[in-house]
């Protein structure tokens, strides 16, 4: 589990987060969601460490990023899984090696072990055939299978995901939700997803985090979302005439 607590960051003089304050639940998909601008992504990266709060809390079960020395803060790394929003797979290795390059960093398994954990993961996500291909062999939906296989190699406890169905068509979208989704069941992992998909919200929302103008504006799952009787959260979700006439038909 995930907490945040009177979390607020500024830049110079601009307050871009306001008194954030949440829970991201382990074993379930949390979902930020927001307009471009509203602070999502800055909310993520004081969440990962990349971006220090100005004030408040980052609690990985109790521990607080925030305070963390040098060394509390690389073991707590390496309890991390990053699927970036290009799947960010190196060129020059296979799949496979891809998937290993984590393992070969931190693990001090043996090379067969390293192998056959690689392997797992790929057949995990059901491209174990593509082992031996490099990225730009296989398609943008394969890159990204390959992509989730290296961020669960470790075995993290948190899976961060920014924007995972960027460039992706709706339908293999939804093979990439229901995938992360999945794994973050079978892991018990605390998975945090940055996304403008509302398929994924309306799919994958296992709790959801609304931020309007750097401000929590309203936190939930995917069927409130339907009875929501704040404004500004269906202005967002709803701006689109599919989404609304589900809403409608819902009611």
């Amino acid at each position: 589990m995930i907490e945040v607590k009177s979390l607020c960051k500024s830049f110079e003089d601009k307050e871009i987060l306001k008194d954030i304050n949440c829970v991201f639940e382990n074993g379930k998909t949390n979902l930020i969601i927001g307009q471009s601008g509203s602070g999502k992504t800055v909310l993520m990266k004081c969440i990962v460490g990349l971006f220090r709060p100005t004030s408040g809390e980052v609690l990985y079960d109790s521990r607080d990023l925030v305070t963390m020395n040098k060394q509390e803060w690389i073991l707590l790394r390496r309890e991390m899984g990053m699927l970036f929003q290009s799947a960010a797979l190196f060129d020059s290795m296979t799949v496979l090696e891809n998937v290993m390059f984590p393992l070969d960093m931190f693990s001090k398994d043996s090379y067969k072990d390293r192998v056959k954990r690689a392997q797992f993961c790929l057949e995990r996500v059901n491209l174990l055939e593509a082992q031996n291909k490099l990225p730009d062999e296989i398609s943008g939906g394969m890159q990204k299978r390959a992509a989730i296989a290296r961020a669960i190699a470790l075995k993290p406890k948190y899976l961060f995901c920014d924007e995972p169905n960027s460039g992706l068509d709706p339908k293999t979208s939804l093979v990439i939700d229901e995938l992360i989704h999945d794994i973050t069941k079978e892991f018990n992992m605390t998975t945090i997803i940055n996304t403008h998909d509302m398929n994924s919200v309306m799919g994958i929302g296992d709790n959801i985090l609304f931020i309007y103008e750097g401000r929590k504006e309203w936190q939930g799952n995917k069927s409130q979302i339907m009875d929501s009787t704040n404004e500004r959260l269906n202005s967002f979700i709803f701006a689109s005439d599919l989404f609304r006439k589900v809403k409608e038909a819902n009611h």
